[in-house]
């Protein structure tokens, strides 16, 4: 079968097993990868909440940016 067969298919699931066929790829390609998932491990994700650094370095950016447009 084919991704294009595949689609559609995936597209009529319920909600509920298309979040499965998520965890399903996912697994599928940490093993093809050597990635070791545990069920029921947590694992980090970096997010931009909350990270002043990463908003200070956007700030001077765009502050050196608009410096040399108005010059």
């Amino acid at each position: 079968m084919s991704l294009a067969d595949l689609l559609p298919a995936l597209k009529d699931l319920p909600h509920s097993d298309k979040l499965r066929a998520v965890q399903f790829l996912v697994v599928e390609i940490a093993k093809e990868e050597d990635i070791a998932l545990n069920s029921g491990a947590t694992y980090p994700v970096w997010s931009p909440y909350n990270s002043v650094e990463a908003a200070n370095v956007l700030l001077s950016a765009l502050r050196e940016d608009q410096a040399e447009y108005h010059a």
